[in-house]
């Protein structure tokens, strides 16, 4: 009877609730989702916090690569010389077929003007036109020779000049002397006497001033005209396209003839008046009417690069040719080298979008694990609860409806709020089709899109499937006895199948190699696949020594070690791998990751010791002549200086057979024509003093060699020489007659080196300095710390007498500087690298943050049951230190286990992977990356230590404080009865 009037009570009940007005069950969503959100802040808090950190970087990672790929083509544009960046349309002069008036019409300033308005007006996007440096005109195809005695002749040839029409003249100059020139309309062929104006430098170094008057002739050695010097001027941007795509318009220069020992002449450009062009056409010199058109840059974006390089190309030899003959004259020509500059971008922004992507995978991975984790943490806690949702009738649509609305308020507006912080950081500098610095917006949306999409789902997901079968209560789940399923088994042999294929494919195609455009995604997810299988493998292992453990520790006094065994291999199986799985991926991403930035630090290190040699180094230039002969002296007593290293370079010095050699006497077989060809081109002689040279190649780690070696000589005087391999594979071990400025010596190769302080990135032929006839130095080599490069200029330029300007007139050049540490610091000037380089520093903090997080969340899902446990044997007699070693060492086997793997499994991964990735281009510009050669990953050994002992100190100080905490709560909440914890 009993039974029956409960059954019925149990019937009245929900038969009230399901006549409740419909309006009070329209309005139940809202309380269900607030009373979730009141009932545990905290962890919605934290929910929340873990989601904006993780759609911050989702949004931050593609802008970030969108502004320094930006930034990175902007900056190879703007620095690289203007000559080989400006775009250059010509046209030769009208051939003598056409009448003479239509050839002076052609070359009159209207007629250049309106081809450039409608070659701007027709230029292809995204190829864009800065409008003031750019120029048109007419110059001269061959330099007039100046005839004039006075004119400066250093070696007694005659100076060259090159005549051109520059437009708008004067707006990009001031005239310091004298006025501009101008020209009547009247200018023909037949006109011989012109006006022109000069830059104050062309003036100083040939001796212009304001009505000088040149007499030129062509190179028939006729006289074609003869100009009278208006005005001096002085350039306003003198390093903009205007004055820089031809830089004899703004500074002479000294030309060396093909000759041994080389000669040199002056080449400088006189400016004529616009008017004055149709006079070139009685010149022969195959004058060109040119419009020159230097690229504007601050609207190019990264998305910009390949369609900028297809239109270049069709420019100089395609459809967009023929427009531009259609507009110039059919044998206009387009030249530039701006679609080498862009495809070198390209294909150095390739290389390193390959590496950076493995980050990209490294950091998604651990950010959806700790996610997932999250919510299945979550759903874990909540298993009674859902359970009794599910019995009292609850669908498992309208439960997974509220787990979703009650994770979208959170997860919603914390994405939202990451994708404005990314935002707000990683902004642009302007430009760039709308977007701050060309930035795009819609990559971010996506990233920020797809965190808050997983984050809603998870708890969903991992709550709701199992609700989908009613089950009796089968006893604990506890990690110790848990045997795997089939499925699982099946899973996981096919992720190692993966993991295989992948580590294969990366060590035998490199990333470099990848055929796809980003790199390849089996490829880029090696490290992860990698780290998978070993959680994997680790949470099979897991186990065996939990169920060993145990059974010695039951024996011991204490209960303590007993306890926190057994309450580790009580741990649910259903949650014990993921925060495993979490915390090895995460210490992998950061042990990788520092493995690349240790691996880019020590290129850059190696690359700029190349450059330099030394410290520093001090030499004229090309070391044409010597230094000053106190030098070394003043350089010594410069602050910092620790040793100077002084040497003799000559870059072009002769290598003959040795007199008496079958060699040189053309008998056997020692001196073929091929031999005789080989010892043609010229041999870099470094004379050095052998005691301070070995030092400094030892300390440098630059090819060193015992002193002996040089001292040493051979019969007849010989002397023994270091040589690179190339060299000694030129000039073979015989003997050689050397001929140089240094005097003529006769060497023998004995010793073989792949580098050298003093040229450290070229072929060489070291010898004894003593046996030069010459010996005075042209390079310093220095060592010290803190250099200044301002006191060593400063120190070698007082050392010299006074100099009159000029090349001939006596003095030394200006020396050239060049330090290690500026050397270094130019790498990370690239954005291109810099941006590769932040994002990997990135990569390793938030492996180590989700590493952190993983944990926390782990150690906080099992605090509320360890809290209760605690205050449940205090009651027994527990002390204080008890309950801390009894919490720690509960913690201790999960996260030694971590700490462990981690280290482990990002060891191997290193060694596994190192052989196919190659961080040259990452690490140095590409005309450096072949030099350093291939940069391969090397463990860094912090990146693998500090992470995975941050991991155990984490563990052992929230079990302190978990123990401590609970000391200072009451016990009445704990011990109540009913509890099921």
């Amino acid at each position: 009877m009993t039974r029956t009037r409960t059954r019925i009570g149990i019937h009245s009940s929900v038969q009230t609730d399901a006549q409740a007005p419909k309006a009070s069950s329209s309005r139940a969503v809202a309380p269900w989702v607030r009373t979730r959100l009141r009932t545990a802040p905290g962890a919605a808090v934290a929910f929340g916090a873990l989601v904006l950190l993780t759609a911050f970087l989702a949004a931050a990672f593609p802008r970030a690569v969108d502004a320094y790929e930006t930034d990175g083509l902007r900056r190879e544009i703007t620095g690289t010389p203007v000559t080989d960046t400006v775009l250059r349309l010509t046209a030769p002069q009208a051939g003598l077929e056409i009448p003479e008036p239509q050839r002076v019409e052609a070359m009159r300033p209207d007629a250049l003007e309106a081809v450039y308005r409608q070659t701007v007006a027709s230029l292809p996007g995204p190829l864009r036109v800065d409008l003031a440096d750019s120029a048109y005109g007419v110059r001269t195809g061959e330099p007039l020779t100046g005839t004039d005695d006075w004119l400066p002749r250093p070696d007694g040839i005659p100076p060259r000049f090159t005549l051109a029409t520059q437009s708008e003249l004067a707006a990009h100059a001031t005239v310091r002397s004298g006025r501009l020139p101008s020209a009547g309309q009247g200018a023909d062929a037949r006109t011989k006497e012109v006006e022109a104006a000069v830059t104050t430098a062309t003036a100083r170094e040939l001796r212009l001033r304001v009505g000088s008057v040149l007499r030129l002739s062509d190179r028939y050695g006729t006289q074609a005209l003869s100009v009278r010097i208006t005005g001096l001027v002085e350039p306003h941007r003198p390093n903009g396209s205007y004055w820089s795509a031809e830089p004899l318009l703004r500074v002479p220069g000294l030309a060396a003839l093909p000759s041994r020992p080389p000669m040199f002449r002056w080449e400088a450009g006189l400016l004529l008046a616009p008017e004055a062009a149709p006079a070139l056409l009685g010149t022969r010199t195959d004058s060109e009417k040119y419009w020159r058109f230097a690229p504007a840059t601050g609207e190019l974006t990264a998305a910009d690069a390949p369609e900028l390089g297809r239109r270049i190309a069709s420019l100089e030899s395609g459809p967009d040719l023929l427009r531009m003959r259609e507009i110039a004259g059919g044998n206009a020509v387009v030249e530039t080298g701006l679609g080498t500059v862009v495809g070198s971008h390209l294909a150095t922004r390739e290389a390193i979008s390959r590496i950076v992507v493995v980050a990209a995978f490294g950091i998604g991975t651990v950010a959806a694990v700790a996610l997932a984790m999250a919510g299945g943490l979550i759903a874990a806690g909540r298993t009674a609860e859902l359970a009794l949702l599910r019995s009292r009738g609850g669908s498992l649509l309208g439960i997974g409806g509220r787990l979703l609305a009650e994770t979208a308020v959170i997860a919603l507006p914390a994405a939202g709020a990451g994708l404005l912080l990314a935002v707000l950081v990683v902004d642009g500098d302007g430009g760039g089709n709308g977007s701050g610095g060309g930035v795009r917006l819609l990559p971010a949306v996506y990233g920020a899109s797809a965190v808050a999409l997983l984050a809603c789902a998870a708890l969903p997901l991992r709550a709701v499937p199992p609700l989908r079968r009613a089950r009796a209560y089968g006893g604990r789940d506890d990690l110790a006895a848990a045997r795997p399923s089939r499925r699982r088994t099946v899973a996981e042999l096919t992720l190692l199948l993966l993991a295989v294929a992948s580590v294969a494919a990366l060590r035998r195609r490199g990333t470099s190699n990848s055929s796809a455009g980003a790199g390849d995604l089996l490829v880029s997810a090696a490290p992860v696949l990698v780290a998978l299988i070993a959680a994997l493998v680790l949470v099979r292992l897991y186990p065996l020594p939990l169920r060993h453990a145990a059974r010695p520790a039951a024996r011991l006094r204490g209960a303590v070690g007993f306890l926190a065994l057994a309450r580790a291999g009580r741990s649910s199986s259903a949650t014990a791998a993921l925060p495993l799985l979490a915390l090895l991926i995460a210490l992998t991403t950061a042990a990788f990751g520092g493995s690349v930035l240790s691996g880019i630090a020590d290129a850059r290190d190696r690359a700029a010791l190349l450059a330099v040699g030394a410290d520093a180094r001090i030499s004229t230039p090309n070391d044409t002549v010597p230094l000053p002969p106190g030098a070394e002296r003043s350089v010594r007593q410069v602050e910092g200086v620790r040793d100077v290293t002084s040497v003799r370079i000559d870059l072009v010095a002769d290598a003959a057979p040795a007199a008496g050699t079958e060699a040189a006497t053309g008998a056997g077989a020692g001196f073929t024509t091929g031999a005789a060809s080989a010892l043609e081109k010229p041999v870099t002689l470094i004379g050095v003093e052998p005691d301070a040279y070995t030092r400094l190649a030892r300390q440098m780690g630059l090819g060193p060699f015992p002193a002996g070696v040089l001292k040493a000589r051979g019969p007849g005087g010989v002397l023994n020489a270091v040589a690179s391999p190339a060299t000694a594979e030129r000039l073979g071990t015989a003997p050689r007659r050397i001929l140089s400025s240094a005097g003529e010596i006769t060497v023998r190769i004995t010793t073989v080196r792949s580098h050298t302080p003093a040229a450290p990135r070229s072929d060489f032929l070291l010898v004894d300095s003593a046996a030069l006839t010459a010996a005075n130095p042209t390079t310093l080599l220095v060592t010290g710390e803190r250099l200044d490069d301002e006191e060593l200029r400063a120190a070698t330029e007082g050392a010299q007498a006074p100099r009159t300007p000029g090349r001939s007139e006596g003095g030394s050049p200006d020396p050239e500087v060049s330090l290690l540490s500026e050397e270094r610091a130019a790498f990370t000037a690239s954005p291109l690298q810099s941006g590769a380089e932040r994002i990997y520093a990135v990569a390793v903090l938030a492996g180590a943050a989700y590493a952190v997080i993983a944990l926390l969340l782990s150690l906080l899902h099992a605090a509320p049951e360890r809290t209760a446990l605690l205050t449940r044997l205090r009651t027994m007699g527990l002390t204080t230190r008890q309950g801390r070693l009894l919490l720690g060492l509960e913690a201790l086997p999960q996260a030694l286990l971590a700490a462990g793997g981690g280290i482990l499994v990002g060891w191997a991964t290193i060694r596994l992977l190192a052989p196919g990735i190659d961080l040259a281009q990452l690490a140095v510009a590409s005309a450096s990356a072949s030099v350093v050669g291939d940069v391969s990953l090397s463990t860094d050994v912090w990146s693998l230590a500090l992470p995975a002992g941050g991991v155990l100190v984490l563990a052992g100080a929230v079990a302190a404080g978990q123990a401590w905490w609970a000391g200072r709560r009451g016990s009445i909440t704990e011990l109540r009865a009913g509890d099921t914890r």
